[in-house]
């Protein structure tokens, strides 16, 4: 696997079977989908949206739940996931889904966020509350980063996206992110992609290891890798989210 990120936008769909029982990337239940992302990917952001769609509108709310897992890409890529680069997607991959939220960075280049590490801990952090509480910290820091313009890096900010959230224990996410006592599990979520085993950000897996990367997208970049070119969408299957959460259903 190439550790850049155009992986992000240029991994092709693909389904497979995962046999290994203890393999860590599965879900520990068959009600729980594992979904291995960055918050600041765009495509990424895409497929959450369609997952939280997908579930209400097949009436899956409550019985099917999404264990967000941390695929920090700046460790895989040992610099700052570039502004370019992301901004150059916003306008592509913002008209597959506008109702994400979506909006160029409006603030000073040194209030853009350096990293998502402290974002992903809260989001892990917060399991130990729920996964309702996990789902809704995640969705809500999405969203204050890629409509809101947050530097959500920041521990005030991150908080303050939490007590909006709803579902979340702010002064217990305070206390587990002052002690740092979800880091080993975001470093081992990390060591667990590693080596090509989880493609990109996003790539999702089913309890029976049924597994999908960037789901139902299929892009290559245009006039230069990522932060210097730009993505184009070859193929868009949005319809691949209600079947991920169908064939969750049937095994819950």
């Amino acid at each position: 696997m190439t550790t850049t990120n155009t992986t992000t936008g240029a991994a092709a769909t693909a389904t497979t079977a995962v046999h290994s029982a203890a393999d860590p990337r599965l879900p520990a239940t068959p009600d729980t989908i594992s979904v291995y992302t960055d918050l600041n990917c765009s495509f990424a952001h895409v497929a959450v949206h369609r997952l939280h769609e997908a579930r209400r509108k097949l009436g899956l709310e409550g019985r099917i739940w999404f264990d967000f897992r941390a695929f920090p890409l700046e460790l895989f890529n040992r610099e700052v996931n570039a502004r370019p680069g992301v901004d150059s997607e916003i306008s592509v991959l913002g008209a597959l889904e506008p109702e994400a939220g979506w909006r160029l960075w409006q603030g000073p280049d040194w209030t853009y966020p350096v990293t998502t590490l402290p974002a992903l801990e809260a989001v892990h952090a917060a399991k130990s509350q729920s996964l309702e509480a996990s789902e809704r910290l995640d969705r809500a820091l999405r969203r204050a980063f890629w409509a809101e313009g947050r530097c959500i890096s920041m521990r005030h900010v991150i908080l303050d996206v939490a007590a909006r959230a709803g579902a979340v224990d702010v002064d217990a996410l305070a206390a587990a992110l002052d002690t740092g006592s979800a880091r080993a599990a975001v470093m081992a979520q990390y060591d667990s992609a590693r080596e090509g085993r989880v493609n990109c950000s996003p790539h999702v897996f089913l309890h029976d290891g049924t597994d999908m990367a960037n789901p139902g997208i299929e892009a290559h970049w245009l006039n230069g890798a990522f932060g210097q070119g730009f993505p184009v969408i070859d193929r868009d299957r949005p319809e691949v989210y209600e079947q991920l959460l169908a064939h969750a259903a049937r095994l819950a």
